[in-house]
């Protein structure tokens, strides 16, 4: 099912929700950043909330990001997405 959401080389795959502030502050500081991501919200996309809770250990904790190389991260700062872009 991950591989369905894996980004193009270059930009990332945000899972979220409308309400949480981790992940509003990570958008506004990746368009500032330049970096492209597809935003997808776990509370309309059927599974994904349960995509997100395997990656992280049953939880559905957001934002959680998945990177062209198939990794993910959960509530990275900007400077650690940058880095695992290259």
């Amino acid at each position: 099912m991950h591989s369905e959401y894996t980004p193009a080389a270059g930009t990332i795959t945000m899972f979220s929700t409308t309400w949480c502030g981790y992940c509003a502050r990570l958008k506004s500081q990746l368009t500032k950043a330049g970096i492209g991501y597809t935003e997808i919200d776990i509370e309309k996309v059927d599974g994904t909330a349960e995509l997100v809770a395997s990656i992280n250990g049953g939880n559905q904790t957001v934002p959680t990001l998945l990177f062209p190389d198939g990794s993910s991260a959960t509530n990275p700062s900007l400077a650690e997405v940058t880095a695992r872009l290259g």
